[in-house]
């Protein structure tokens, strides 16, 4: 009789999994209205780039170039035409160790992620499967994903050059239009065009994605084990994949998520299934989880042996915030000259936002060193930026021993009773002599955003808006916004001790500026407030997501 449950129980589930999920949400009904448009969404795609439904795309993996050697990374390739097993690529998938982050290339937040996920996988002894469903030029999921994006990053830019654009369409549409169930439903229907590129990835190795299209597609196609890696703390029907385990980042979005919060208005909706849903924390790297504590010693001895304030300014993927960078970096070049500040400058693979800074602020040319495309002088730098302290704690983490390491891994959280530094070994530090301005730029993405992680940990405060950054772990001075969904990111930050208030315009933000750079407390508070929170396991998020997947696949029937 065992069998017979075993198969009725399975029936179910595949049957669970191929409904149709623009009709129903968690047991709600969509109305005819917003199916219809669905549907129509869907044709609109299919006639402009094809249904390959039927392809059978051949799948290749290659260890990733970029991150493949740090972070363990293999690139999952669908239908590429120059991929061979001659050139290094891997017949098979490792299905006992293996985990796909699935993943798109919009804006720089849904790649960090990702690359959280992939460190804390390899940390945790698993081997990531890097598979971006923005990077199949022949298939329709890419070119629906990449229609969109366009759409996005126009969006974003035009929101930060147009109030009335701003306030009358884009507010409106990432706080509330994509809050709706009605939202949720076209993303449903548009996604079953993008489930071909999974049709020969084992059904039952597990999947974390970081945007909710690969979470969509990856549940359409029929993987069995899949954890949707929510990255907004505003609760938002957009990132909905029923058929998933949803992750997220803060009890408030546990809560706002469980009741659908404001999804159809002021109606009360049937709640989502208790076991669709797991709060696990920030989805943070391992390596700035495990050198937490060497990271906030070294902001604070820096603070109270008058070194010089390190400011790290990251432009988001959209490149829409140059203005307010422009602001900052003239209100902090005194500060720079008189050796009382340092600025990092990633300007990611947008080249031409460092270009137009250096035109509109002649005094950069003389302050500033460039490092451009050069990811050996990067990771140099970043290296020689840090203190003994820090590079020693390095070592100890890594160890470069990774062989045989613990499954149930968790970052230590002992108590750290190194709280009182002072000035003895800090003027011994090699990186007493990190002077001036820097700026980063990479062509490759992948270069791109992680040289924010390596800046991060020597930087002393991290200038950014409230988006996938909001949830890092070191100090941060929040910008203004883009899209109405990010503010709750701020809100959060404050709430836990380890950022800024959202600063909403240029005055605020260069107020917040000299309060670091006069006032003691902002940065040794925030630190201090870091170490608790790692104690608390806030930041464990990308550790328990992967643990979450692989026991999934174990408990599988």
């Amino acid at each position: 009789m065992a069998w017979q449950l075993r198969k009725v129980i399975e029936n179910k589930k595949e049957e669970y999994i191929m409904q149709d999920k623009s009709k129903v949400i968690f047991n709600n009904e969509i109305d005819r209205k917003a199916y219809r448009k669905a549907i129509n969404s869907k044709k609109k795609y299919a006639r402009k780039y094809g249904d390959d439904s039927n392809a059978d795309y051949k799948v290749t993996i290659k260890k990733n170039k970029y991150i493949g050697d740090m972070l363990g990374v293999y690139d999952v390739r669908v239908a590429d035409k120059h991929a061979s097993v001659s050139n290094g690529n891997k017949e098979e998938f490792e299905t006992d160790k293996g985990i796909i982050v699935g993943n798109i290339r919009m804006g720089f937040g849904h790649y960090r992620i990702s690359m959280a996920i992939a460190s804390a996988a390899n940390a945790l002894g698993y081997v990531p499967y890097w598979m971006d469903l923005n990077s199949y030029d022949n298939t329709t999921c890419t070119k629906v994903i990449r229609a969109q994006n366009d759409l996005y990053s126009l969006g974003s830019r035009l929101s930060q050059k147009s109030r009335l654009f701003n306030r009358l369409v884009w507010e409106p549409m990432n706080y509330e239009g994509f809050r709706k169930l009605s939202y949720n439903a076209s993303d449903q229907k548009n996604a079953e065009l993008m489930a071909p590129v999974y049709k020969n990835v084992p059904k039952d190795i597990p999947v974390i994605a970081t945007h909710v299209w690969p979470a969509q597609a990856a549940v359409h196609a029929g993987i069995k084990n899949v954890v949707n890696a929510i990255p907004d703390n505003w609760p938002m029907a957009l990132h909905l994949s029923e058929g998933s385990i949803h992750t997220v980042q803060t009890h408030y979005a546990y809560q706002g998520y469980r009741i659908l919060n404001g999804m159809a208005g002021n109606k009360v909706l049937n709640e989502m299934p208790a076991d669709s849903l797991v709060y696990t924390g920030h989805y943070i790297d391992h390596e700035l989880v495990a050198n937490i504590e060497a990271d906030c010693n070294a902001r604070i001895a820096r603070k109270q042996n008058g070194k010089p304030m390190r400011f790290l300014l990251t432009i988001g993927g959209a490149g829409a915030q140059k203005e307010i960078f422009a602001h900052i970096i003239k209100y902090l070049i005194p500060y720079i000259k008189k050796n009382k500040a340092v600025l990092y400058v990633n300007v990611g693979d947008y080249k031409n936002v460092w270009d137009e800074l250096i035109r509109d602020i002649p005094q950069m040319r003389e302050l500033a060193t460039e490092h451009f495309d050069n990811w050996k002088d990067t990771k140099a730098f970043a290296t020689k930026a840090l203190s003994a302290s820090q590079i020693n704690n390095s070592d100890e983490v890594t160890g470069n021993n990774k062989d045989g390491i613990s499954k149930d891994i968790i970052p230590d959280n002992k108590d750290d009773n190194s709280k009182n530094i002072t000035a003895d070994n800090s003027s011994e530090d090699t990186s007493d002599n990190i002077t001036g301005i820097h700026g980063f730029y990479h062509k490759n993405i992948f270069e791109a955003v992680y040289c924010t992680n390596l800046l991060m940990r020597s930087a002393d405060v991290l200038v950014t808006k409230p988006s996938e950054l909001a949830f890092y772990p070191v100090p941060k001075l929040f910008i203004k916004r883009v899209g109405g969904h990010e503010q709750w990111g701020a809100v959060h930050s404050a709430e836990i001790g380890d950022g800024t208030l959202e600063c909403r315009d240029i005055p605020h933000t260069l107020q917040m500026i000299r309060l670091f750079m006069e006032d003691d407390t902002y940065i040794t508070d925030m630190c201090e407030n870091i170490k608790k929170n790692k104690q608390m396991g806030i930041y464990n998020g990308a550790y328990e997501a992967v643990k979450l997947a692989v026991t999934m696949k174990k408990s599988d029937i």
